[in-house]
């Protein structure tokens, strides 16, 4: 028996975004970039109510700053527009707020728009909150925000959505269903990189969110958040542990995982931290690890930790 859960509409589309009637009294989350790159002008949203500065990794400071400056505001709806940061960000804020929440991808990786998952920083350390409060009411995947991405961010968005459906397909929370999505998601988001085919990306990045958000990731964002909170951003850091924990899992999608890496070629990351202190909080991650296939020590973190930093 297993249980599926998703949000109830999501519109899937090249130009979905601005096809659709949004409502009036809204709060518009967002970031720097989006309002620079006029997302907000082809969205067609115009509201007097917005906050633009979400940052990279953000901090629950952020949702409680953005509550502080909007609870005596009349408005019925969230809007986030952006990355997963600021996707995050939105769907927590407006679970706090109790107000309807509308997501809307701008790069295509971290599938938050169709999980129950916000991941925040809490006294500097990456905390993920899980709730199904957290799902969106509706979640608009609108194909053509690919053409204006960064191909920086590009790569590191594919590779998180890459991370996130062969990890989850090796979760002992896996079924039938969450291996069907992720195995396919994982075809489509290979084949886009290897052969350039990117308008492909944002279909493989919506598939992979419905599988590992019904099931989860594993070893590989364990290790990660560690050298995301040095400062290395979240895909980039999975790029190599969830490589190192795909090779300690024995999983079939290994040597897959890994030509795609070396394909978009990703600088070496190297953790400062005292591999011990870091070893301790990655072990703390429960969420994770409990449902990773193998059983996970801490000498084994060290291990690969070393491992990690021995590639520089």
């Amino acid at each position: 028996m297993f249980t599926v859960k998703q949000p109830s509409k999501i519109i899937f589309g090249k130009n979905s975004g601005p096809e659709f009637d949004f409502p009036k009294n809204c709060l518009i989350i967002t970031s720097s970039g989006a309002r620079k790159r006029n997302w907000l002008s082809y969205l067609k949203l115009d509201s007097d109510l917005f906050f633009d500065q979400v940052e990279s990794n953000p901090s629950i400071n952020t949702t409680t700053n953005i509550i502080d400056i909007f609870k005596n505001s009349n408005f019925s709806t969230v809007i986030g527009v952006g990355g997963g940061s600021v996707l995050d960000v939105a769907k927590f804020v407006a679970f706090k707020m109790n107000k309807s929440k509308i997501l809307i991808p701008t790069n295509f990786g971290s599938g938050s728009e169709v999980t129950r998952i916000s991941v925040l920083k809490v006294n500097g350390v990456k905390k993920s909150f899980h709730d199904d409060s957290l799902f969106a009411d509706v979640a608009i995947i609108d194909s053509n925000f690919i053409r204006d991405t960064d191909p920086i961010i590009l790569k590191n968005s594919v590779i998180d959505a890459c991370a996130q459906c062969t990890e989850a397909f090796d979760s002992k929370s896996a079924n039938i269903y969450t291996k069907f999505l992720c195995n396919k998601a994982f075809d489509i988001l290979e084949n886009a990189i290897l052969n350039k085919k990117y308008d492909d990306i944002p279909l493989g990045s919506l598939i992979s969110g419905l599988g590992f958000g019904n099931s989860s990731t594993t070893l590989g964002h364990a290790l990660s958040y560690v050298f995301s909170n040095e400062g290395f951003s979240h895909g980039h850091s999975l790029a190599f542990t969830t490589s190192f924990a795909h090779k300690f899992n024995s999983s079939k999608f290994s040597e897959r995982f890994e030509k795609i890496v070396n394909n978009l070629n990703f600088e070496k990351i190297n953790l400062n931290q005292d591999l011990n202190t870091a070893a301790e909080l990655i072990l703390s991650d429960r969420k994770h690890l409990d449902n990773n296939p193998k059983l996970v020590t801490k000498q084994n973190i060290i291990k690969i930790l070393k491992s990690i930093n021995k590639l520089n």
